[in-house]
């Protein structure tokens, strides 16, 4: 794969989150805001850019029976200096955000990208491919939480964008749209969407079903 599909890919092709359904915790979670959602995409990226450019750099040099356990320690190291980053600059996210921003050490995308690519390839080549996954993951927070605030709430970013009913406006809030399930529809309803339209991105079945014999075959 060329280095731009590397990163392009991964945005709709490849999205780690429609195709792969990776990641679906934090969508779920955190995505009521679109603040947070972008916070959260951008720790995450920054966490695979970093942990991707480390493993690759040590790939050579890393026995198979401890390769886990370095990319663990790796990827649990660029979370903490994260986290430690958004509690001195972004204490209010750091309060909201805390136990997502520290789950990422266990989020599939991280470890999925630095097994199937920085284990793989050079530095280049995982950092592009650490920023495209990243973005893909981006893509779809950023789409779910602009969807849960504005009509759960009539704002983006804290912004009010739809007069409210209260205040002599037209647009009742929606509190559905606030609930975690609505990002787990949404989430449904995005995967429908482009696997309609790429066909290719569906799943092949698990078995054929076995025709049954006809009547004049069974005689």
């Amino acid at each position: 794969m060329s280095p731009k599909q590397t990163l392009i890919a991964p945005l709709l092709k490849e999205n780690p989150v429609t195709l792969h359904v990776l990641g679906i915790c934090s969508a779920l979670a955190i995505t009521n805001s679109l603040t947070s959602s972008l916070i959260m995409s951008v720790a995450l990226t920054t966490v695979l850019v970093i942990s991707n450019t480390a493993i690759s750099l040590v790939r050579n040099q890393l026995p198979s029976s401890v390769r886990l356990i370095v990319q663990i320690t790796i990827i649990a190291s660029a979370v903490t200096v994260i986290d430690q980053f958004l509690r001195a600059y972004l204490p209010d996210a750091a309060r909201t955000l805390s136990v997502y921003i520290s789950l990422i050490v266990t989020n599939c995308i991280v470890l999925g990208r630095a097994e199937a690519c920085a284990m793989k390839s050079g530095v280049g080549i995982s950092i592009l491919d650490a920023l495209g996954n990243g973005f893909g993951y981006s893509l779809v927070l950023i789409i779910v939480a602009s969807i849960r605030e504005l009509f759960g709430n009539g704002t983006l970013m804290g912004y009010q964008l739809f007069r409210l009913t209260h205040e002599g406006g037209w647009f009742q809030e929606n509190a559905l749209f606030l609930l975690a399930p609505s990002a787990f529809f949404i989430i449904g309803f995005l995967v429908w969407g482009v696997r309609s339209w790429k066909p290719e991105q569906k799943e092949k079945p698990d078995f054929e079903p076995v025709p049954l014999p006809s009547s004049e075959e069974r005689r």
